[in-house]
């Protein structure tokens, strides 16, 4: 059940978490076909687990392993014919879901922690509805989470659950750990030195210096990665004409109009440019689009739109 005290803008319900698998249905059409194909693991065989599957049968041509000869319908018909199969793959999907201190943060409705874990909680469903394998990998401040992929409803669930207990234990008193989080994990995939899976980081990518951006290159080389850049729309166009008032939560300051709020602005402008630009070249060596997505509480509504429009 959910707890009546937790605001959903501000924190993950696991009620709705496991009620996103109905809208999870939502995302097959064929429109959707290019990303879904990808976010469900399948490649160009579109077939799951280490064995073979039958696909036709048909006349012996020039090249073909004759091994695979039929020899009853050979016999039959007096004419070679040849069993055709193709290899099953397994790939699986791995999604990061960033929980640091800076996702605790929204200017308009729903906190940027809330939507990475809502739109993970969807995308992981429409996997496991697949029968492909999922894994809900976790870096806050304090820890990186990464259990083991399933293909079990069940485990999925527990590990939603878990997303949740990590997502509910944030608050404006949140630090940053003086560690980059996103580095870390970056590292730990590159480890695993797997080739064509796929990994989807939901993120405002925060901290995302030159040796983050070095090893998502080399991860989309050799494989798949997703960036979904979530970001407040007070991050995406800043307002110099106006006083700020800034605080760390416990010193504070006024920034008045003029010349410095002004460079200010066009400093962090320039920040947000420059990384959404480097995202999206990395979404482009595998012809992905860099999907994003903001706090205004209809981030549902724009991932099914940024899928169709891929």
């Amino acid at each position: 059940m959910a707890d009546p005290l937790l605001d959903s803008r501000l924190y993950c319900q696991p009620a709705r978490m496991a009620a996103l698998q109905v809208q999870a249905e939502q995302l097959s059409s064929p429109s959707m076909l290019k990303i879904h194909s990808i976010l469900s693991g399948r490649h160009s065989a579109n077939f799951r687990g280490r064995g073979l599957n039958f696909e036709e049968l048909r006349h012996y041509r020039k090249g073909d392993d004759i091994r695979q000869l039929d020899w009853r319908v050979t016999l039959r018909t007096g004419e070679p014919y040849v069993r055709v199969y193709t290899e099953e793959k397994d790939h699986h999907v791995t999604l990061c879901v960033d929980q640091r201190a800076s996702m605790f943060f929204s200017s308009v409705d729903t906190m940027k922690s809330v939507v990475a874990a809502e739109i993970a909680a969807l995308i992981g469903w429409s996997v496991v509805k697949k029968n492909d394998r999922v894994g809900l990998a976790i870096f806050g401040e304090a820890r990186l989470t990464d259990p083991r992929p399933t293909r079990m409803q069940s485990e999925f669930l527990t590990q939603l659950h878990r997303l949740c207990e990590v997502n509910q234990s944030l608050s404006v008193a949140s630090s940053t750990s003086g560690q980059n989080q996103l580095d870390a994990m970056l590292t730990r995939l590159m480890a695993r030195k797997e080739r064509n899976a796929l990994v989807v980081i939901l993120s405002d990518f925060y901290q995302c210096n030159a040796a983050c951006i070095q090893k998502l290159q080399h991860l989309q080389r050799r494989g798949h990665v997703l960036c979904i850049a979530i970001n407040d729309p007070l991050e995406q166009s800043f307002a110099s004409a106006e006083a700020w008032v800034v605080s760390d939560g416990d010193l504070q300051m006024n920034i008045e109009p003029g010349e410095k709020s002004q460079a200010v602005v066009r400093h962090l402008t320039a920040l947000y440019q420059a990384r959404k630009e480097t995202l999206s070249k990395i979404m482009a060596m595998k012809r992905l689009p860099l999907i994003e997505l903001d706090t205004s509480g209809g981030h549902i509504r724009q991932f099914r739109q940024a899928l169709e429009n891929a």
